[in-house]
């Protein structure tokens, strides 16, 4: 099981300093949306020169023009790139085609998505990697709940989670077995983000053995 340390609303210095401090627990890293928008592709790159052990996920939200953000994710470093489930299809096909070529992948994020249909859908379109994902907006209404894995129930994806989770709803999550766990503000805005990122993996770990 992975830890994904999710990257968002924070300065360079900010996201370096707590990739610094949580490097020995962390699994991925994800170069948030908001980090994307304020520096460019110039931080991917940053990152995945100081980290080339991790694997790096860049948050592009792509919901169209697949095939061209794609590139600019991978060609930046990135080696898994976000196409959202309510983009087209012919969106998401540039986008796993694209990742093909570079061999590296998309992850599929199904915000705001809670049809069966289009999950059925994507499945058809070869997306194997997803992300069940409560927004930050959205989470204001209460964070992560596990009755959202009943929305890939029976399907062959690799399943990542995100959505406010922290040490205190970590076990229900972990019940449900996810491939990959993505936290953010758990970690980034804890004041010992290493000591946060080192329980959750123990935690994990644990998980992963039972």
């Amino acid at each position: 099981m992975n830890l994904q340390l999710a990257l968002d609303r924070l300065t360079r210095e900010e996201c370096l300093h707590i990739i610094d401090e949580t490097r020995g627990s962390i699994d991925w890293i994800e170069v948030g949306t908001s980090v994307i928008k304020e520096y460019g592709m110039d931080i991917v790159r940053e990152i995945k020169e100081r980290y080339p052990e991790k694997l790096i996920v860049t948050d592009m939200k792509t919901m169209d023009a697949g095939g061209h953000e794609a590139i600019q994710a991978f060609k930046a470093g990135a080696d898994i790139t976000t196409v959202m489930a309510l983009s087209s299809n012919l969106t998401i096909l540039d986008s796993i085609e694209v990742a093909k070529e570079y061999g590296t992948r998309i992850m599929v994020d199904l915000l705001e998505v809670s049809n069966h249909e289009r999950i059925k859908e994507l499945e058809k379109l070869g997306v194997d990697l997803v992300s069940i994902h409560i927004g930050k907006d959205k989470q204001r209404e209460g964070k992560f709940d596990v009755k959202h894995f009943s929305l890939v129930e029976n399907c062959d994806f690799e399943v990542t989670v995100a959505g406010g989770i922290d040490l205190n709803t970590l076990p229900d999550v972990l019940a449900k077995g996810p491939d990959t766990l993505i936290v953010g503000s758990a970690i980034t805005k804890a004041k010992n983000p290493a000591e946060v990122a080192a329980k959750m993996k123990i935690m994990m770990n644990d998980a992963s053995r039972n």
